[in-house]
């Protein structure tokens, strides 16, 4: 294991303890902020993601969505290859996928312009500590080479770090949203 990967290994174990408190709290309200920005964006094509262990839920702002455009949800196909995008409704029959994330048991897919985009950490400069298999990063850079995407990061106020290890090959994010609020990121940041 290289220094990084060893200082990114302790950074996400120290990110899942720090997060379990944090979803133990939380309220039916944590999707709000997520919501306003999204209006900003109607009809816009845009993914969300079904949340996972001790993950924030982004699926009311999800489900609202739905009613403007298009909205997906993350399917991984295979190690090491980008991410696809099912399309959902709160109504979408769902079927357990890799890593245990519901996922459309009959997938239609598409290519969002928005990803709602989870996360163990984040920085304040758009920085994001993921879970190490690298989907967002490939995915990111294939949809940012064909068009403008658009990656909000979805968390809880409490997983904000200005440590986060990063590297060149990690994507950054346009955008953070909390149960608390808005963080915008600096351009060029």
């Amino acid at each position: 294991m290289t220094d990084l990967a060893a200082i990114k290994d302790a950074a996400r174990k120290a990110a899942f303890a720090r997060r379990k408190p944090l979803f133990e709290n939380a309220n039916a309200a944590q999707a709000g902020y997520l919501s306003e920005v999204l209006a900003g964006y109607r009809g816009v094509p845009l993914s969300g993601f079904m949340p996972i262990r001790t993950e924030i839920d982004p699926t009311p702002a999800m489900a609202e969505a739905c009613a403007h455009g298009p909205v997906g949800v993350p399917v991984i196909e295979a190690a090491a290859t980008p991410l696809k995008f099912a399309a959902w409704t709160p109504d979408t029959q769902m079927v357990s996928g890799a890593f245990g994330a519901m996922i459309p048991a009959d997938p239609e897919f598409f290519e969002p312009e928005i990803l709602i985009v989870p996360l163990l950490a984040f920085n304040r400069d758009g920085g994001r500590l993921g879970y190490g298999g690298g989907f967002y990063d490939r995915t990111l850079e294939m949809l940012r080479a064909k068009r403008p995407t658009m990656a909000i990061g979805f968390a809880f106020a409490g997983q904000e770090d200005a440590d986060v290890p990063l590297e060149p090959t990690d994507q950054p994010l346009d955008l953070i949203v909390t149960e608390q609020g808005i963080i915008d990121i600096p351009r060029g940041g």
